[in-house]
């Protein structure tokens, strides 16, 4: 990837996912942690979610422990400097902060981006470009991407979350009856599969307008299930987006979906 630009994620996973479950985990975390099992079970407790995925999780982390998302900067940039000095030809890192709703999210987790940025140019002594955005996946966020935009230099549309979040529909439990709902004309595809251009895609197209009004040239574009579904390729060239992301078994898919929307567009 030297030359190119790489988006990075930063960590997502609801806080759960983090804790140690098992007895041995357990004993391993409380050994490299200083502290005795017990104490680190009645922890675990207390960090305990019901709906862990509406819970503390994405860029919430960042905010409760900016040190986790500090640790993430460094590496990518360490990481980044290492292939320059090796290639001669630095990556792009687009740092991506997930799960946004308000434009001071984002400028927090910025901030813990841009000090560990600048520490590891300073002590590599070379710096590298690189960008700040985030996943637009809550619908609060797609109606507030116009002041969003102030800060993240680019918009990747988490249509998973997004579709979870506007429809209030879990993804995981969903097989259980969308497809009674396609069925019934309720749907015409399962959502999950196929962009819901009136619910979900009119907030791409709200976020997408907003953004751009308030920076010209943002860089668009969708990272979930979608990006492989021909459909929704062809309503993201539609709403004018720069690229979409897929899992890499649907990229050949993907590039020849995108092709033909692209013809048809002109």
């Amino acid at each position: 990837m030297a030359g190119l630009p790489v988006t990075i994620r930063l960590l997502d996973p609801p806080l759960h996912e983090f804790l140690p479950h098992e007895e041995s985990e357990f004993a391993e975390v409380a050994t490299a942690a200083g502290v005795d099992v017990d104490t680190l079970k009645r922890r675990a407790a207390e960090l305990h979610e019901f709906n862990p995925m509406l819970g503390h999780r994405g860029c919430r982390l960042g905010v409760t422990y900016p040190e986790i998302y500090e640790m993430q900067a460094r590496a990518i940039f360490e990481a980044a400097v290492d292939v320059a000095e090796k290639s001669g030809a630095a990556p792009i890192p687009e740092v991506m902060i997930p799960l946004v709703a308000t434009r001071r999210e984002l400028e927090l987790m910025k901030a813990v981006v841009d000090k560990a940025a600048q520490a590891v140019f300073a002590e590599k002594g070379r710096t590298i470009e690189y960008l700040v955005g985030t996943m637009i996946e809550l619908p609060r966020a797609a109606l507030r991407a116009g002041e969003i935009a102030e800060v993240g230099e680019f918009f990747s549309f988490g249509t998973n979350d997004l579709t979870q979040t506007t429809l209030g529909v879990s993804r995981d439990d969903a097989s259980r009856f969308l497809g009674a709902y396609v069925e019934q004309g309720i749907y015409a595809k399962d959502p999950f599969v196929s962009i819901d251009v009136e619910g979900v895609g009119e907030l791409i197209e709200i976020a997408a307008e907003r953004g751009r009004k308030t920076r010209a040239g943002i860089k668009l574009g969708i990272c979930g299930e979608h990006g492989g579904d021909p459909a929704s390729i062809a309503f993201c060239e539609k709403v004018g987006l720069d690229y979409v992301s897929a899992s890499p078994y649907r990229v050949p898919i993907a590039r020849l979906a995108a092709a033909q929307a692209a013809l048809n567009e002109k």
